[in-house]
C-alpha cells in the first residue's frame, strides 16, 4: 500500500469518518481531512510523529494503534483529546509477512453517535409518549388517556387508565408505591376526572405531624378544646373537603386511635370535632396512599384490619421510576423546562449527561429527579449541564474509603487523584478552576475524568 498515492488520499478525504494510518513502528503516516475536522488537529502536527510521543505529550489520551501493535488484533477504544472531545477509535492491523506493517484507524465523534442515537429514539411513538408524559406531569390531562399508545406502552399510562375508570364513582382507592413515585399526582388526577372536580381537593400527610395535631387538623376542634386553641375553634379538613376529595397520604402512619375515628367517618359520613359534642355530617370521597405493606402492618397490629378493607376497595400500584425507564427522558426534559422558566435560565442537558441520567436507577423516584434537575439548573455555570456537573451518585463515583492494602501503587495513586479532583470539582464546579487549584492543566483534569467515566 502506498500511502503517498494522490488518488488514495483523495479517496480517504472523501470519507465522513476520520482515518488515521501508522506504520508498523507506530509512526503516523497519514490522516484525512475528516480526522482534522473532528479533532482540530492538523496533519502537519501529526505526520512523522510516533504515537507514544503524542500520548506522552497529552495530544491524545491513549492510542489504539499502539495497542494493536502490542496485541496484533483489532482494538476499539474511547479516546479523549486535549480539547475535551471524546472519540471512538476502531483500529485494524494490516499484516505483511506475518508482521503488522500498517494500522488503519477509523475515528468517529461520540457526540455525533449519541445525537444519531437520540434522533433514532425520536420516532413517532416515542415523541407521542414523551409529549403525553410531559402533559401528564404538568397537570394537563384532558387528552392523555385518549392515546392508545400511552395505555399500551407506558406504565404510568396504565395507572392513569385505571384511575380514569374509578374516577366517576365515589369508590375508595388505595394508592400503593414507593416514596416519590407520584401518588399525590394520581390522587389529584382522580379528583380532576371525577364529578367532584369543581369541589375542594385537600391533602393531609398522616406521617408528617404528631397524633394530637393530626386529629385537630383532620376533625377540627371546638372553642377552648385545649390550651392554645383558637377562641372560635377551627374547622377540620374533613369539613373543608365536604362534597370534594380528601387525600390521606401515608395512611399507614396514621395512629391507631385516629384509625378508629376515621373508620366511623367512612361508615357513617359523620364525625365529632375535638372537644365538641355536635355530630357533623360530611360527603367526602377518601383517597389514601402509602408506601407501606398495609397487609403486613395489619398482621403486626399497627393497622386496623377493618379500616384496611374499607380503604382497599380499589388498590392501584404505581411502579417505581426504574420500572418505567421509558419515561425518564421526557420527565427530565419536562422538569428542565419547568425550572428553566422558574429560574429564568436557558440550561440544556448534554447528550452524555442525559444518557447517564436515563441509565440511573432513581431510588428516590420522581421526587429525586425533580430535586436533581432543580439543583442542576440553579448551579450550572453555563448553558449546558455537562457530565462532570452531575451528582456523584449518578456518576457512580466512589464515595467511601477502600482497603488500600491489596492495591498496587498505581491504583493507590489513582484513588488519591480521584478524591482530590472530585473534591476540587465539588468546590470549584468547573474544570478550569479545579485545575488551577490543583496546579495542573485543564486538559489533565478533563482526560482523567473522562477515563474514570469509561471505567466506572
Amino acid at each position: 500500500m502506498n500511502v503517498n498515492d494522490n488518488n488514495f488520499e483523495e479517496l480517504l478525504n472523501a470519507l465522513h469518518d476520520g482515518v488515521y494510518i501508522t506504520d508498523g513502528e507506530g509512526v503516523t503516516l497519514l490522516v484525512n481531512r475528516a480526522y482534522e475536522r473532528l479533532t482540530g488537529l492538523e496533519s502537519a502536527q501529526l505526520v512523522g510523529r510516533r504515537m507514544d510521543d503524542l500520548v506522552r505529550d497529552g495530544v491524545i489520551s491513549q492510542s489504539a494503534s499502539l495497542r494493536v501493535l502490542q496485541q496484533g488484533m483489532p482494538i476499539s477504544v474511547m479516546q479523549s483529546l486535549g480539547n475535551g472531545k471524546k472519540l471512538l477509535v476502531s483500529a485494524t492491523p494490516i499484516f505483511a509477512n506475518k508482521r503488522v506493517s500498517y494500522v488503519v484507524s477509523a475515528v468517529r465523534d461520540m457526540t455525533e453517535l449519541l445525537r444519531m442515537k437520540h434522533e433514532r429514539d425520536e420516532l413517532q411513538h416515542l415523541r407521542q409518549l414523551r409529549s403525553s408524559t410531559a402533559r401528564l406531569h404538568a397537570g394537563q390531562n384532558d387528552a392523555l388517556l385518549q392515546s392508545p399508545l400511552v395505555a399500551d406502552q407506558a406504565a404510568s399510562g396504565r395507572v392513569f387508565a385505571q384511575a380514569r375508570q374509578v374516577a366517576d364513582s365515589p369508590v375508595k382507592v388505595l394508592l400503593q408505591g414507593e416514596t416519590g413515585v407520584g401518588k399525590s399526582l394520581v390522587a389529584q388526577y382522580i379528583h380532576n376526572a371525577s364529578p367532584r372536580a369543581k369541589e375542594p381537593f385537600i391533602a393531609l400527610n398522616c406521617g408528617a405531624m404528631p397524633e394530637n395535631l393530626i386529629e385537630a387538623e383532620l376533625f377540627g376542634y371546638a372553642p377552648g378544646a385545649f390550651t392554645g386553641a383558637a377562641a372560635k375553634g377551627k374547622r377540620g379538613l374533613l369539613e373543608l373537603a365536604n362534597h370534594g376529595t380528601l387525600f390521606l397520604d401515608e395512611i399507614g402512619d396514621l395512629p391507631l386511635p385516629l384509625q378508629v375515628k376515621l373508620l366511623k367517618v367512612i361508615e357513617e359520613n359523620r364525625f365529632i370535632a375535638v372537644g365538641g359534642l355536635e355530630l357533623k355530617e360530611v360527603d367526602v370521597r377518601i383517597i389514601s396512599a402509602t408506601h407501606h405493606d398495609l397487609r403486613q402492618r395489619v398482621a403486626d397490629g399497627l393497622f386496623r384490619a377493618d379500616l384496611y378493607y374499607r380503604l382497599n376497595v380499589v388498590p392501584i400500584h404505581i411502579p417505581a421510576l426504574r420500572e418505567r425507564s421509558e419515561e425518564i427522558a421526557p420527565l427530565l426534559q419536562h422538569y428542565l423546562a419547568r425550572f428553566n422558566q422558574q429560574y429564568r435560565r436557558q440550561v440544556q442537558l448534554s447528550l452524555e449527561a442525559l444518557d447517564l441520567m436515563v441509565d440511573y436507577s432513581w431510588p428516590g423516584n420522581i421526587r429525586e429527579l425533580m430535586n436533581v434537575i432543580e439543583r442542576l439548573v440553579v448551579t450550572c455555570p453555563g448553558d449546558t449541564i455537562e457530565t462532570l456537573q452531575l451528582p456523584a451518585e449518578i456518576l457512580d463515583l466512589p464515595t467511601s474509603s477502600t482497603d488500600d492494602s491489596r492495591l498496587t501503587l498505581r491504583q493507590v495513586i489513582e484513588n488519591a487523584e480521584r478524591k482530590a479532583i472530585r473534591r476540587a470539582m465539588q468546590v470549584h464546579r468547573t474544570t478550569r478552576l479545579a485545575a488551577k487549584a490543583l496546579g495542573v492543566s485543564q486538559a489533565t483534569i478533563v482526560q482523567k475524568m473522562k477515563r474514570w467515566e469509561r471505567s466506572d
